[in-house]
């Protein structure tokens, strides 16, 4: 059965898509990425709002902030490739195509130190590089376009060019994608505290129309219904055994992922284990107390 996301979102209860949801920020230049998670928190009287994906204060662009107990999913959807465009000032002019050239040299795996101010342990890592492109060049500001594995710094990237180049640093970076989240349904700072304000004066609609239910889930984790007669059992964290589904996961590797519905109600996040009889155990599971 197709799980439909835009039915969610127009069917269910206000009060629950706030509690298991998705906004796509567009976050400004300025603030932190948890200045933006206070914000949203505060304006809908939410106990949690976290994000996916950390941007500098200088970065703007796609920022998806989950609220209450989509943080719990957080996992699933930030580990995902990210895709920026920026631009670059050259400390000395080159043609284009020896640029390019060097531009070329980055792409596939490469090696990275965290930079000094980030929050992460600075050791060498392994990230790589999806695209890194020229989209314009005049003079020596050049407006690029970069697709990267999560965690890769682009300032950094851009340093590590330089350094090959006779110099060169960033002036601009925008995320245009992370991992399913795109420009695409973003929302500004503004429009989202006008949403609140008429959701305020009893007008759902603007509000509605910025949430996205976390049960999008689906695009990143393969999705299986849950017979009528189990759902009680798994609401309550039980193992699942094959009998509980309607499809057959034998074929699936231990340790994959994926995501329980019954009909279009999200039930849990499961990994595979092949434990005897036992074929998966929950990770999350959205509802433990039922009655």
């Amino acid at each position: 059965m197709e799980i439909n996301i835009e039915k969610i979102k127009q069917e269910k209860p206000i009060k629950e898509l706030l509690d298991f949801s998705i906004i796509n920020i567009d976050k400004p230049i300025g603030p932190t990425s948890f200045q933006v998670d206070l914000i949203v928190k505060q304006a809908l009287g939410l106990k949690k709002a976290a994000h996916f994906g950390t941007l500098d204060p200088r970065v703007h662009g796609v920022l998806p902030v989950a609220l209450n107990r989509a943080c719990k999913l957080s996992d699933y959807f930030m580990h995902k490739d990210k895709t920026y465009v920026g631009i670059m000032h050259l400390h000395s002019d080159i043609p284009e195509s020896a640029l390019k050239e060097e531009m070329n040299k980055f792409t596939g795996k490469i090696k990275q130190i965290p930079p000094k101010k980030s929050r992460v342990k600075r050791q060498e890592r392994e990230r790589e590089i999806k695209k890194f492109e020229i989209l314009e060049k005049q003079g020596r500001d050049v407006l690029f376009l970069a697709e990267v594995e999560a965690g890769t710094y682009i300032r950094k990237l851009v340093h590590n060019l330089g350094e090959k180049i006779n110099g060169a640093h960033m002036t601009e970076l925008r995320r245009i994608k992370a991992g399913i989240f795109s420009e695409e349904n973003i929302i500004t700072l503004y429009a989202f505290q006008e949403a609140i304000e008429e959701y305020k004066k009893g007008n759902e609609s603007k509000l509605r129309k910025i949430l996205i239910p976390a049960e999008i889930i689906i695009k990143i984790l393969p999705a299986f219904q849950a017979k009528e007669d189990s759902v009680k059992k798994l609401l309550i964290g039980k193992p699942i055994f094959k009998e509980d589904l309607k499809e057959n996961l034998e074929d699936l590797k231990e340790n994959t992922k994926f995501a329980v519905f019954s009909d279009s109600r999200f039930i849990e996040v499961a990994k595979i284990v092949k434990d005897k009889d036992i074929l998966a155990k929950p990770e999350f599971v959205y509802v433990r107390n039922v009655h």
